[in-house]
């Protein structure tokens, strides 16, 4: 994992900000002390020159950053228990929990499922760079579930290519707002950065990938629906960002949902569990589907629920 580079043009909406409160707001910077620390060793640049912190932005201004890597040693074995579902000499299928963040950076240095990954085992796969070893696909922070982890090169290109042509099949329980009248549906709708809060993803035409993801109603509540969720592409936050954008945002999405409704039904995080996998093995060919059921704090909400339908 080399250095990232950026380069963003100030639109209107940003023109007067401070440029480390600018910077702030960008997804791949932590904090905003983050941000005066890169200004102040030189990894900052306003139209080609250094700057101070305090700098106010033009509209029109070029603002072009790099983030180095994070410290290689937080990449240590550390002993954080794993639920694994299956493990062979070629893969591994893990439930993650919730709170678990799957890989270092530079907001989390330690504590991940890599880190775990390394003190279960030391067979991984290099693709991934040296921070991500053996990670395939990814789950939000606060997003429970299935995933799959390589443990040589060989599965980690073919999995890597199955992701990508959409052979392995990731499905999704999700709790959205209000009652959907129609039994199944398909949102197509590009994603890309948010223009108005940058650590956010949005719905939009600039600077975006297509994004597909389909669903069922499995079951309907007074103000609730659960649905089954099918990913056909993988953006950053894709499920979150388009359920948000048919106005039936995920439950206890802090990010994505209704904030005044944040905490009604009891929940500290978005209710998004990636409960089936469906993908053939990549040397054997062997069809492998792995379901995981609900976490209990989950399952508990449905049970309010239900009692009060």
């Amino acid at each position: 994992m080399g250095v990232k580079k950026f380069n963003l043009e100030i639109t209107i909406n940003d023109e007067g900000k401070r440029l480390d409160s600018f910077l702030a707001l960008y997804e791949a910077i932590p904090s905003r002390s983050f941000a005066q620390n890169l200004i102040q060793k030189g990894f900052v640049k306003v139209n080609d020159k250094l700057t101070s912190k305090n700098h106010r932005l033009n509209k029109g201004e070029i603002v072009s950053f790099e983030i180095p890597p994070p410290e290689l040693s937080s990449m240590v074995p550390e002993k954080i228990s794993l639920n694994i579902k299956y493990e062979d000499k070629d893969i591994i299928v893990i439930s993650k929990p919730a709170g678990l963040v799957v890989h270092p950076s530079h907001g989390h240095p330690g504590g991940t499922l890599v880190n775990a990954l390394l003190a279960h085992t030391r067979d991984l796969s290099g693709i991934g760079g040296v921070l991500r070893p053996g990670i395939i696909h990814r789950l939000d922070k606060n997003t429970s579930g299935l995933i799959i982890v390589a443990k040589n090169d060989r599965s980690h290109r073919i999995l890597s290519d199955g992701l990508k042509n959409m052979k392995i099949k990731r499905f999704y329980l999700a709790l959205v707002h209000g009652v959907l009248d129609i039994d199944s549906g398909t949102i197509d709708a590009p994603v890309g950065r948010s223009s108005k809060a940058r650590k956010k993803m949005s719905v939009t035409e600039r600077r975006s990938k297509r994004a597909i993801t389909t669903f069922k109603v499995k079951m309907r509540f007074s103000d609730y629906t659960l649905l089954e969720v099918k990913l056909e592409t993988g953006r950053t936050h894709q499920i979150r960002v388009h359920m948000e954008y048919i106005n039936h945002p995920v439950a206890g999405d802090p990010e994505y949902g209704y904030k005044k409704n944040k905490k009604t039904l009891g929940l500290t995080r978005q209710f998004l569990h990636a409960y089936k996998l469906e993908f053939s093995h990549p040397l054997s060919g062997e069809k492998l589907v792995f379901e995981d059921e609900l976490p209990g704090e989950l399952r508990q909400v449905l049970s309010s629920l239900d009692q009060h339908a």
